[in-house]
């Protein structure tokens, strides 16, 4: 047999860029992609505009003093003490999920995978390349976030008085936390695959960070926390420096890889249909 006819296996490579090639028009031609971006902005003017606290006589006191606290806490917070310092950025995390399983969900209900696994059959690469979207996507929205905090607290003629450096650390830290997020949304939407409701629903219960802050409010601040991928989150704050961002990104790979691992086997075990 001549061998000049025999087709050559792709490349890992080749096999990732051929799959992000497909995601990434399927995204930009999605209107929630745009939807999301533009409720990320929306959301930090409207806490900064809109929150505040009344007190007896009626007077109305914003629960924010800088522009930045809508990005950041201003120390590494496990146990909520108010709502202004659980409303920050940490809310992408939650619109990047539930878009996660909007994305994950339609690629199971249209029948899509069907193809997929035909013509491309590691399963790994779809864990990776939804991984990436589902990265791509949430740092997207941290910009539009931040965009949008800036803006409202320009027009609402809050302090941007912050460390710069620290700032900087923080929104890196945050934006760095999408890879692991991502990964972990992969993974339940893949768990949950045959049950659009559940996906959306756990995606949206780990998103607000219930689990850690609930330990968090047992044990109070704590470095240990930062195992988790939620504490991590919170750490990034606006008295952040480099070692946080050290930090972010090694939890942030640890947990992409033990999702990746683990959803790939969910995938090669189980019926993907």
């Amino acid at each position: 047999m001549d061998k000049s006819y025999e087709f050559e296996k792709p490349t890992f490579i080749k096999r990732i860029k051929g799959m992000l090639g497909v995601d990434f028009y399927r995204l930009f031609h999605t209107p929630v992609f745009y939807i999301f971006l533009i409720i990320s902005a929306i959301i930090p003017a409207m806490v900064l505009g809109m929150t505040g606290t009344t007190s007896p006589n009626g007077e109305i006191t914003p629960l924010y003093t800088n522009t930045w606290q809508i990005i950041a806490s201003n120390e590494p917070m496990y146990a909520v003490k108010s709502i202004s310092e659980y409303a920050n950025m940490n809310m992408v995390f939650i619109f990047g999920g539930i878009m996660i399983s909007i994305f994950i969900g339609h690629d199971y209900k249209s029948g899509y995978v069907k193809q997929l696994f035909t013509t491309h059959p590691k399963k790994q690469d779809y864990m990776i390349s939804k991984t990436l979207l589902g990265t791509f996507s949430m740092a997207c929205m941290c910009i539009t976030y931040l965009l949008g905090g800036f803006v409202a607290g320009l027009i609402c003629g809050y302090s941007m008085d912050v460390n710069f450096g620290s700032l900087v650390c923080a929104i890196l830290g945050k934006i760095i936390m999408s890879l692991g997020w991502a990964s972990l949304y992969t993974f339940l939407n893949v768990l949950f695959r045959k049950f659009f409701g559940i996906s959306i629903a756990s995606s949206f219960f780990l998103g607000t960070g219930i689990l850690i802050i609930g330990v968090g409010s047992v044990v109070g601040n704590s470095t240990m926390l930062n195992l988790f991928l939620y504490g991590s989150s919170v750490y990034a704050c606006l008295s952040s420096n480099f070692v946080t961002i050290i930090v972010c990104l090694v939890c942030s790979l640890m947990w992409a890889l033990i999702y990746n691992l683990i959803g790939t086997l969910v995938l090669s075990k189980c019926d993907v249909y």
